[in-house]
């Protein structure tokens, strides 16, 4: 009876370590194939409290900003614009991304990115939806590099640049990347 009570057991570990390395092996199949069609997004770069932020946009939410991106028109993201004025105790899943449509400053400025980036984030208020809000120097011959949302408010303040928010819904998914390569 003690033999055939250890021969389940062990018979019991070798079915589970079988299902195990065929688990293990399956997922690492999936995860890395190396005959899968690849894509090439441009990707973009754009200003977070001074430093430099890496990031795609797939869809936005107004047809001729789209065609300029070379994304998906998504008129739908339009429905995560909250009514305004909002109370501020309502939250909603977009962030403020400011944009400079008159060319003075290429790179976007978010408001804010998940720290750390990629799968070690621990911010639960990260989403890769954006409120596009567009910046435009009063002075085009004033204008300075704008790299963080800071910035641009006090710029605002100085009554250098007037702020506009959009109804206009962009995903912008922030990439995690090293500076050092």
């Amino acid at each position: 009876m003690r033999k055939l009570t250890l021969l389940r057991t062990f018979t019991y570990m070798i079915v589970k370590s079988v299902f195990a390395i065929v688990f293990a092996c399956a997922l690492s199949a999936c995860s890395v194939m190396k005959d899968t069609p690849q894509v090439s997004l441009p990707l973009l770069h754009g200003w977070h409290e001074g430093k430099e932020v890496r990031y795609i946009t797939t869809d936005v939410s107004d047809q001729g900003v789209a065609k300029a991106k070379n994304a998906n028109y998504a008129p739908r993201l339009r429905d995560a614009v909250p009514n305004y004025p909002k109370p501020p105790q309502v939250k909603t899943v977009l962030e403020r991304v400011y944009a400079f449509p008159n060319q003075e400053q290429a790179w976007s400025v978010f408001a804010s990115v998940p720290e750390p980036l990629g799968y070690e984030s621990q911010d639960t208020h990260y989403s890769p939806l954006w409120l596009m809000y567009v910046v435009v120097w009063k002075d085009p011959s004033k204008a300075t590099e704008l790299r963080s949302e800071e910035a641009i408010l006090t710029a605002e303040d100085q009554g250098l640049v007037t702020i506009e928010r959009t109804n206009i819904v962009l995903n912008c998914p922030v990439i995690p990347f090293s500076l050092v390569d």
